[in-house]
């Protein structure tokens, strides 16, 4: 707990107008770490598109979703 030490040690040392703005950053990671799912992906996803593999190559396709990326046609 070293670190522990010297964060507190360095947080001792701010201004107080300063120490509203480390709780501030300290509650948003831990909001965030709590925000996210602690579960396996899932792939149900995968072979949505098969029936278009005949007709279409991998390239193609990467191609088709550049264009929509940017607003093409």
């Amino acid at each position: 707990m070293q670190a522990a030490k010297e964060l507190k040690e360095l947080i001792d040392r701010l201004p107080p107008e300063l120490l509203r703005e480390v709780q501030d950053s300290v509650e948003f990671l831990l909001e965030k770490r709590a925000r996210k799912p602690k579960r396996k992906p899932q792939f149900d996803w995968a072979g949505a598109l098969r029936d278009l593999r005949d007709h279409y190559s991998s390239v193609e396709v990467q191609h088709k979703i550049a264009e929509w990326r940017i607003g093409g046609d």
